[in-house]
């Protein structure tokens, strides 16, 4: 999530050419990258991981994933819009082209679109101008329609918490909508908040 800032696109090929020569093979990204994120920067790791994969000819060799971003005052200069079908269809569309592939293996929703508290804040605080109103399935309906177009292959979720988790377990499961195949939370000596209500989640094969 640096390459494009902290790192230049020379050494970000020299990494992943080291990383694949190791062994490692499953690569992740974000529109959001590289972090901080700024409206002058957004989208370029996933572009510099584009142009190593057009060098390389190595995208059959690895698992490409890739998420689109929440709302957020940090991320407005992607787009203000959440996860309506269209910011969806948009950013699957605009990270196909930085990336410089047809496909992307796993899509992940960055993290949730409605008001909660991410990002290791521990007490949560209601915002009274949050507009936000359930909408799991129509998200689901839409991530479908971009699987059965060939744009993406799994979906999961990303910083996400146990509620907004089995909503969307719930929809996929009555609605026969795919199903999150991962959560990509923080996880740590340090941050071990996985171990409460989440970890219970794939230990019972929910």
């Amino acid at each position: 999530m640096t390459w494009g800032n902290q790192n230049t696109e020379a050494e970000g090929h020299e990494q992943l050419d080291y990383a694949l020569d190791k062994g490692v093979n499953f690569i992740d990204t974000a529109e959001l990258y590289p972090v901080p994120a700024k409206a002058e920067t957004s989208g370029r790791t996933s572009t510099i991981i584009g142009s190593w994969l057009k060098k390389t000819s190595n995208r059959d060799k690895v698992v490409l994933a890739s998420k689109i971003a929440g709302p957020g005052d940090y991320t407005a200069h992607i787009r203000k819009t959440g996860f309506s079908p269209s910011a969806i269809k948009e950013a699957i569309d605009s990270e196909l082209k930085r990336l410089q592939t047809d496909y992307i293996d796993l899509y992940q929703l960055h993290w949730p679109e409605r008001d909660t508290n991410t990002f290791g804040t521990r007490d949560y605080k209601p915002n009274p101008k949050d507009t936000w109103e359930d909408n799991f399935s129509e998200v689901l309906h839409t991530l479908n329609t971009q699987i059965k177009a060939g744009k993406i292959r799994h979906i999961g979720l990303s910083n996400e918490k146990a509620w907004g988790t089995m909503r969307y377990l719930q929809e996929s499961k009555i609605n026969n909508l795919p199903r999150p195949i991962t959560i990509q939370n923080a996880y740590s000596l340090l941050c071990r908040t996985f171990e409460g209500d989440l970890a219970k989640y794939p230990i019972e094969r929910i």
